[in-house]
């Protein structure tokens, strides 16, 4: 007989015969994308597969139970799931949760506007079944969920860890809950690189890199998590938190989207929840919660260019002097403010905005990346929510997930990139809805080097971005610029 149970909330442990094991391990196995070149793979000390169960221990994520059952039942295999005395069983409830009772203590937080029906739906979700990953597009309201469930969770008594992935999130979650009607500063601690850890207050917001490195008796007191941009939380430093946080009941990841990588989902599902769709960016367009998109892509036709690796075609686009004018002169010419996404600092953040600085007379500029201050960027989003014209030129890293300007018209892609998950935390920069702002604007800059059959690296990468602009129903078209090589 096949025995299931808790061992923490953490992982499952699976009690079985070998064979049934060594099926198991089969199962949850998977081939990491791009596995062939990372140095673990090439030094062959990797096998570039990542696994989910292990057949010596038995162990298994929490989250992965509906995936374990479906196993044992495709196959025929009787199980019996037997209860923790401490931990109980997979998949317990809340009993007593309703969408009512949801709806009715959403109502008593006294806030300054309604809650829309999807966001009473993913808190109710998240409430009911203890554990959960609520999939939200950017500007659908993800962290007026977020201090819905904190405050159920003080209700019950619970102390709440937030994660976020950048310190400027941290003040932007932390400024949410006040403009929500709540006195932050008696409730809430923040951590940052060099502030205190160890505190009173029962909610915590924090960064990951500020905490990942602390021992279990940090985490201990925490009965609930929520991670916010839990699409990265793939990285050994983030889940190794989760894994830390064996007693933690309550788990709820956030996230706009997901890379569509199966591997990634279920290491998420594992150590959050199953996944819920809260809501979809094309339904949030349709009642106006959104702004409406047009997608420019501006095909730049260098030519014929041979490049022997990836890296070599960068660095051309990134030295490229007549490419960076070409950007630098769009941004000059849009109207209302607009935000310019860079991978390289020095490469091409720097050279763009010496550019646009030598052109610019009257438009606030900004230039943001990983260097510059938490404050600093802070001012730059504020500057802007009240400017009609400014530009930001920053990172990826630091400006394509979570800031919140609303004020933002329209947004440039300087740096080629295939990720889903990047490209549409992106755009999701544009898409909030702002006064007097009826439209929003991408401008996908891609290179076209190709000859023949042959497609650069960065040409590839379009076609995948336009998969995406596709599934999503964005509304696109191509432009063409001659851009022969000098």
């Amino acid at each position: 007989m096949t025995y299931v149970r808790k061992k923490n909330e953490v992982y499952l442990k699976v009690e079985t015969e070998q064979h049934i094991h060594k099926e198991l391990s089969d199962y949850f196995c998977f081939d990491v994308p791009n596995a062939k070149f990372m140095p673990h793979y090439k030094k062959r000390v990797w096998d570039g597969k990542i696994r989910l169960y292990s057949p010596g221990t038995g162990e298994i994520y929490c989250g992965l139970y509906d995936y374990l059952e479906e196993f044992f039942n495709n196959k025929g295999y009787e199980y019996v799931v037997k209860q923790d005395d401490h931990y109980g069983i997979p998949q317990e409830d809340e009993e007593y949760v309703t969408p009512q009772s949801t709806a009715a203590f959403v109502g008593s937080l006294g806030l300054p506007f309604k809650a829309r029906d999807y966001q009473l739906r993913g808190i109710y979700q998240a409430l009911k079944s203890r554990r959960k990953l609520l999939l939200s597009p950017t500007g659908s309201g993800k962290s007026l969920i977020i201090y819905a469930l904190v405050r159920w969770y003080m209700q019950k008594g619970l102390e709440t860890l937030i994660i976020v992935p950048t310190t400027s999130l941290v003040e932007q979650m932390y400024k949410d809950f006040e403009i929500y009607g709540w006195k932050a500063s008696a409730y809430c601690h923040k951590i940052r690189a060099g502030k205190e850890k160890y505190v009173d207050k029962p909610v915590v917001i924090s960064t990951w890199q500020s905490i990942y490195k602390e021992g279990r008796n940090f985490f201990d007191r925490f009965d609930a998590v929520i991670g916010d941009e839990a699409h990265l939380y793939k990285a050994k430093s983030l889940s190794g938190i989760l894994t830390k946080m064996v007693d933690t009941k309550y788990r709820i990841g956030l996230t706009g989207t997901l890379d569509g990588l199966q591997t990634h989902q279920l290491v998420l599902e594992g150590l959050f929840g199953s996944v819920d769709q809260v809501t979809k960016t094309k339904d949030l367009q349709k009642k106006g919660h959104l702004t409406p998109l047009k997608v420019n892509i501006i095909l730049l036709k260098h030519g014929w260019v041979p490049f022997d690796y990836y890296q070599q075609e960068i660095e051309y686009l990134c030295m490229h002097e007549r490419r960076n004018k070409f950007i630098s002169k769009l941004a000059m010419d849009t109207v209302g403010n607009t935000l310019i996404l860079f991978n390289y600092v020095e490469k091409h953040g720097e050279p763009l905005y010496e550019l646009i600085n030598s052109y610019n007379s009257n438009r606030r500029l900004f230039f943001i990346h990983g260097g510059i201050d938490t404050e600093d960027r802070e001012e730059a989003r504020r500057i802007t929510e009240s400017q009609k014209d400014a530009i930001i030129i920053a990172s990826y890293g630091t400006f394509s997930t979570g800031i919140n300007i609303r004020n933002l018209h329209n947004v440039i892609f300087a740096s080629p990139s295939k990720s889903r998950v990047r490209n549409l935390q992106s755009i999701g920069r544009v898409l909030r809805k702002g006064e007097n702002k009826s439209q929003a604007t991408l401008y996908d800059i891609a290179d076209d080097c190709t000859k023949g059959s042959y497609h650069n690296y960065t040409f590839r990468h379009l076609i995948e971005r336009m998969k995406i602009y596709e599934s999503e129903e964005f509304d696109y078209e191509v432009t063409k610029v001659r851009f022969k090589n000098d």
